[in-house]
């Protein structure tokens, strides 16, 4: 028999959690409860990641086990599932923001203001925790730049990581800071603080810095979109800058039995850190040695971008431009064809990148 549901407080409101004996992670014995008790354990952090941003839940309501499925699209009949729709039932307290996709359409999604809303969203079984890169009070001004370290097959975390150090310099050059965490597998995020900007000048910053990374380690750092170009190099996915693409938030717990999770370091950790290091069991004790490493991160100003805006624009009078969108995407101004190289015809493309039947 199912325990009786129990009542948690957060942040000065009980909140209430069914079934707290469900098996999680069973490899680690961890229950809801206890994944719910580890997001209150490092709750500083989290809602300082997660504060006032529009908010997508990676749910996984009946835990990790063995061959469970994510689907991306509702009713496709998987274990866990995206809502970007804040649920029917919502407390009164859940804040929430509209956001707009590139379809045009708009959501309300939750916008976390305090603790309970992180502790309801765990009852949901929310695992990790996807933040837009902007505030609720304006939810078309991006406010920070995440730029996805993505290792690809034949390289691994401890490549990211050194790409990371020698990107820091390219931040530093273009009069940025940020900081470094894990992503809870082999990648590595690195998040900068920086004055509004719209998407799209967000996302031709983080392509501008990542080519000048690129230019830096060519043997080890790509920014080529397509898989059959980027070799056994670090692929920076500028596209995860792109409206409505998210990269999981710090303290988010990846869906392995390993209950690995997204570990905000500090500069001087990153080249001696292991993912293997960062659990829902090792964070809790190390956050309540250290705290919230990030706080630095949130404290200091915002950067501006004209630099990286400025790279961008040298690259395209030389002929590097705009770059391919994610394939859900309408045909973006400036766009190449988004076609593999090796099966691009070009005389079945105009030059604006448009088919042309024939």
């Amino acid at each position: 028999m199912a325990a009786k549901a129990v009542e948690l407080e957060a942040g000065g409101r009980v909140v209430r959690v069914s079934s707290p004996d469900k098996m999680y992670f069973p490899e680690l014995g961890l229950t809801k409860l206890d994944v719910i008790r580890y997001y209150l354990a490092v709750g500083d952090g989290l809602l300082a990641a997660l504060r006032e941003r529009p908010t997508t839940m990676e749910r996984w309501p009946g835990g990790v086990r063995e061959g469970m499925r994510l689907v991306t699209r509702m009713g496709d009949g998987g274990d866990a599932f995206y809502q970007k729709r804040v649920p029917k039932g919502a407390p009164d307290w859940v804040q929430t923001a509209t956001i707009r996709f590139p379809s045009g359409r708009t959501a309300d999604e939750v916008c976390p203001t305090e603790l309970a809303t992180i502790a309801w969203m765990g009852n949901l079984g929310t695992l990790r925790f996807h933040p837009w890169p902007v505030r609720m009070a304006d939810t078309e001004l991006v406010d920070e730049l995440r730029i996805d370290l993505d290792p690809q097959p034949g390289t691994d975390f401890a490549d990211a990581a050194r790409a990371a150090l020698e990107f820091r310099e390219v931040l530093a050059d273009a009069g940025l800071e940020g900081m470094p965490k894990t992503s809870g597998g082999r990648g590595v995020h690195v998040f900068v603080p920086v004055q509004g900007c719209g998407f799209i000048e967000a996302r031709h910053a983080v392509i501008a810095l990542g080519r000048e990374l690129a230019r830096r380690l060519p043997d080890r750092v790509t920014t080529h979109w397509w898989k059959e170009e980027r070799g056994e190099r670090i692929f920076v996915d500028f596209n995860q800058m792109a409206r409505d693409r998210t990269i999981a938030a710090a303290y988010s717990i990846r869906p392995v039995p390993q209950a690995r999770v997204s570990a905000p370091l500090t500069w001087a950790e990153l080249e001696s850190a292991s993912p293997d290091d960062f659990t829902v069991v090792t964070m809790q004790e190390r956050y309540a040695e250290f705290g919230d490493v990030w706080a630095p991160l949130y404290e200091q100003g915002p950067g501006r971008i004209d630099t990286a805006l400025a790279w961008f624009a040298r690259d395209a009078e030389a002929g590097e431009g705009e770059m391919p969108y994610p394939p859900e995407y309408p045909k973006m101004p400036g766009e190449p064809p988004r076609v593999q190289p090796s099966k691009k015809v070009a005389e079945h493309w105009d030059a604006d990148g448009n088919r042309v039947e024939g």
